[in-house]
């Protein structure tokens, strides 16, 4: 078992380098998230593990264990 599911990201850095590794970034999540960009306050629909705002290009992530659910998305950089 690997530690991806424990929730033990201190960063949103973190979780994207975790998830391109595991070649999870560009999978597609099972549901939408809903997801309010920290940067821009824009309001987009997260499609996969690894997304982007569209309007500032700040990019979120999500581990496959918590992809159920827009409270475990962190943001990683402005075109991380």
């Amino acid at each position: 078992m690997h530690d991806g599911c424990s929730d033990a990201f201190q960063s949103g850095k973190q979780i994207v380098d975790k998830i391109r590794i595991m070649g999870f970034n560009t999978s597609p999540l099972g549901a939408e998230l809903k997801i309010k960009c920290t940067n821009c306050d824009a309001e987009f629909q997260m499609a996969y593990m690894e997304s982007q705002c569209p309007s500032c290009k700040m990019v979120y992530g999500v581990t496959p264990c918590h992809s159920h659910s827009a409270q475990f998305v962190k943001a990683a950089g402005v075109n991380y």
